[in-house]
């Protein structure tokens, strides 16, 4: 398959993505720059400079809401990717809405509590969306660790135990990795998806 079949195809297709940080900033961008038609983002946190040392955002960003930085880096990779933007917390509540128009969802949150929350809302409402998480990416080397594990509908993407510290903090490479992990996970799920048709 050609990148411009790639993109064609990607170009009709919607991603939802819960968290900006880590994660969800550096898998929206990877999954822009392939041609993903729409994304769907959303957070409620701004840019502080902690976040620069893994977070896809830049040092004049600083302040921003998470989803109005990224959707303006995400403008300049690729003004024709639909970026929908949402400043809030995601809950049991409105998560439904949010994502019921997305081909796959990709969990990016830094906290065990929301994950579990998402995870079992998309069980729930969504039992045959994709759902594409992050678990396990803290410090830095055990490269061999980072794999992915699918159950069902749900693609874990990590080592699925180093847990974020003060001693094991996240840190770009291991972040990106996983991160770009997900954006592979979520193109294969889309192309092959496209291809059994």
């Amino acid at each position: 398959m050609t990148f411009d079949q790639i993109k064609s195809i990607l170009s009709k297709k919607t991603v939802g993505i819960a968290g900006c940080g880590g994660l969800g900033s550096n898998c929206a961008v990877a999954l822009a720059r392939v041609g993903v038609g729409r994304l769907i983002i959303a957070d409620f946190d701004s840019v502080s400079e902690s976040n620069l040392n893994r977070q896809y955002f830049f040092r004049d960003q600083i302040g921003e809401k998470k989803t109005a930085a990224l959707r303006e880096t995400i403008r300049r990779i690729d003004p024709s990717v639909m970026v929908e933007a949402l400043d809030m917390k995601l809950t049991a509540g409105n998560i439904p809405a949010v994502f019921s128009s997305c081909d796959v969802v990709v969990e990016a949150f830094d906290l065990a509590g929301q994950k579990e929350i998402l995870i079992e809302t998309m069980l729930k409402f969504f039992p045959g969306k994709p759902l594409v998480v992050g678990l396990g990416m803290a410090g830095w080397g055990k490269s061999e660790l980072i794999h992915l594990r699918k159950s069902d509908n749900l693609y874990i993407c990590g080592d699925e135990v180093s847990e974020i510290s003060e001693e094991l903090p996240p840190l770009a490479p291991r972040v990106g990795m996983v991160a770009n992990m997900q954006a592979n996970v979520v193109l294969e799920i889309l192309l092959n998806s496209e291809i059994v048709k």
